[in-house]
């Protein structure tokens, strides 16, 4: 009966790739003879061998391509290309039986086992295995992914991914970044640059989330370059919640500050925000709750302001990643709603402080106003990308 020979392009010089395919003949007897590579064995009525060509080949192959195996003299009925671990690569052969093509592509530092069943032109079937390694990865690139896995948010909680190395190859990353929601909502990514100096990419709607909606986000970032050396070696999936519309309104020449849940006014609180005419001033625009943080030590000189305050502060909610809290502010009692004499943060009473962060949650927005301010909370800055407008923001994405 006719063996199922398999044929690897490889370079000229690289004498390993021709033993990299070994043929598995199918046969009545329990150890056939090999047949030599270049024979063309003939079974009944003169039928053929099919020749199984894999790409890529080697042990140096470079990753990030789709893997590709064809057949010549018959057709392919199946393809497992699986790695060290058993993970599987799944793809489809094409309708002409002629080609299979892996949806994903291979991942670097990976060695891949390829498995071909064939079928002559005279109804014989066959089985060719193989096998291919690719380079390792000079960088792993690594994802900081928010928000968490399972988490509820308030309605201003973009989806932001900072990446450890640059991101080079901005467009491909992002083609393997997709958004599920429950209703439908449409966005876009934006790309910024983090507050760290790397690399990052929001996506947000148009408008603040509707509360209830249920988000997927699945990045298939397994085998893409990302440019500069660095390559995605795991894919990254993160489920979460929108909960109550909740809006914090924040008048710095009022000096107060109103929880709007639902559209209703729940609570308003004196505030002193920051010191008008110089560095100590807040920034404005919308900022986003990061994170409630508790009680925490501020110490003037990790944001540039010498030795001006260095104190456990209470009830702290990070609002920017330049230090800009809504905190407990005791010391500041007789300033509260009548004078803005904070170092930048937003103060209040500690009674008015335990109750309010007991109610906001990460991802409510912060709406600022106030004559005078630092400027505009940045995108990077935080989860500022609110503060551009929907056509500055998709003008970000790289697929624009």
């Amino acid at each position: 009966m006719p063996r199922t020979r398999v044929r690897v392009h490889a370079p000229v010089r690289t004498v390993l790739a021709a033993a990299l395919l070994v043929p598995l003949a199918v046969a009545c007897s329990a150890r056939p003879a090999p047949a030599p590579a270049d024979t063309r064995a003939t079974g009944k009525g003169g039928d053929r061998p099919v020749t199984v060509t894999v790409t890529p080949t080697g042990r140096q192959a470079a990753a990030g391509e789709r893997v590709k195996v064809t057949a010549a003299g018959g057709r392919l009925t199946s393809v497992t290309v699986t790695d060290g671990e058993g993970r599987r690569l799944t793809g489809e052969v094409a309708s002409d039986g002629l080609t299979w093509l892996s949806g994903r592509r291979a991942v670097p530092g990976t060695a891949y086992t390829v498995t071909a069943a064939t079928v002559s032109p005279g109804g014989t079937a066959g089985t060719s295995r193989g096998s291919f390694a690719t380079a390792p990865a000079d960088k792993v690139n690594k994802v900081d992914r928010r928000p968490g896995n399972g988490a509820t948010v308030g309605v201003a909680q973009p989806i932001s991914l900072v990446f450890d190395h640059p991101v080079e190859n901005r467009a491909e990353v992002e083609r393997q970044l997709t958004v599920t929601t429950s209703n439908g909502t449409r966005g876009s990514w934006g790309w910024v640059r983090d507050w760290s100096g790397r690399d990052r990419v929001d996506w947000r709607p148009e408008h603040y989330w509707k509360p209830g909606t249920k988000v997927t986000l699945d990045a298939r970032l397994n085998g893409t370059d990302s440019g500069d050396g660095g390559w995605f070696v795991r894919d990254y999936t993160t489920t979460f919640t929108v909960g109550a519309r909740q809006v914090v309104e924040v008048d710095l020449d009022d000096h107060h500050l109103t929880l709007v849940r639902d559209g209703r006014a729940v609570r308003r609180i004196p505030v002193s925000g920051g010191t008008p005419g110089g560095d100590r001033r807040s920034w404005r625009g919308t900022a986003v709750l990061m994170a409630k943080e508790g009680t925490i030590n501020m110490n003037s000189e990790t944001v540039g302001l010498g030795n001006a305050y260095d104190k456990m502060v209470d009830h702290s909610m990070r609002l920017t990643w330049s230090g800009m809290y809504a905190h407990a502010a005791p010391w500041n009692a007789r300033h509260l709603g009548r004078a803005n004499r904070s170092s930048g943060c937003i103060g209040m009473g500690d009674a008015d402080a335990a109750w309010f962060y007991g109610q906001v949650r990460v991802g409510d927005p912060f709406e600022i106003t106030g004559k005078d301010t630092k400027g505009v909370v940045a995108p990077g800055n935080g989860f500022g990308a609110w503060n551009l407008s929907w056509a500055d923001w998709q003008r970000r994405s790289a697929l624009r």
